[in-house]
């Protein structure tokens, strides 16, 4: 339990309480400590009952069964692994601009649950997530089932052909990657490429609150790039000394 608990605690604060909260309100659902009904979104109640918290639990919250139980975990993997990616590399020491991200895509999969009547928002809220790491992670080659690999630019809309042909689904990852795709274009594309302005800047009080952390190690909107090893003056490439080819003494 202590190594869990390391662990646990090692995560960045948003993936970790991201992850905690999906896997609480699933149990207590399951489990039938809270009502199913009152965990999804519902636009009757949200709207005319002021139910408002629906649009938060419809994000943590994932109905368990056979035959759900498998693609709520790859929900999981997903979750921990993407938003781990972008909290720990180009959000990197930047609390408050990951936090600011995650509070626009909720808003805009809130939205379209609403307008859609998607009850459920744990998809589209992880799909847009991973949408924003394989942009700017484009070129980076990652590894899918059954061992193929391809361009991270791919990888979203692999899942959505993926699930609408094995599930009959895809509405919801397309949702998630129409609300990635808004996210990325009005904070990156549209200042580097179209000349505008960020519209997307992050609220000075949130700082406040999520204050910026030293030590960043990458830049916003640009992929991870692989470092060269120098070898110090004196030294070979394995590290050890040059010595020269030698001579025989007499010689």
């Amino acid at each position: 339990m202590s190594d869990v608990r390391n662990w646990f605690n090692s995560l960045p604060i948003f993936t970790r309480y991201w992850l905690l909260l999906t896997g609480v309100f699933t149990l207590l659902g399951r489990f039938g400590i809270l009502s199913p009904l009152l965990l999804r979104l519902q636009y009757d109640r949200f709207v005319h009952n002021f139910e408002i918290w629906r649009a938060a639990t419809s994000v943590f919250y994932y109905p368990l069964n056979p035959a759900t139980g498998f693609h709520f975990l790859i929900n999981c993997y997903f979750l921990y692994n993407y938003s781990l990616r972008l909290e720990r590399g180009e959000f990197d020491g930047r609390p408050a601009d990951y936090f600011f991200m995650l509070l626009f895509n909720w808003i805009c999969c809130v939205v379209a649950g609403l307008l859609g009547n998607f009850e459920l928002l744990m998809d589209p809220m992880i799909l847009s997530v991973l949408y924003v790491w394989c942009q700017l992670n484009k070129d980076t080659i990652v590894n899918f089932w059954f061992g193929t690999q391809f361009k991270a630019m791919y990888l979203p809309w692999v899942l959505f052909a993926f699930n609408m042909i094995i599930a009959g689904g895809g509405m919801l990852e397309l949702v998630g990657i129409l609300v990635g795709h808004l996210y990325f274009f009005l904070k990156f594309k549209f200042p580097q490429e179209f000349g505008g302005r960020d519209l997307l800047s992050t609220p000075v009080f949130l700082e406040s609150y999520f204050p910026p952390q030293r030590g960043g190690i990458r830049g916003f909107g640009t992929a991870p790039t692989q470092r060269v090893p120098q070898t110090q003056p004196g030294r070979n490439v394995f590290g050890g000394h040059n010595w020269g080819q030698g001579h025989v003494l007499g010689q």
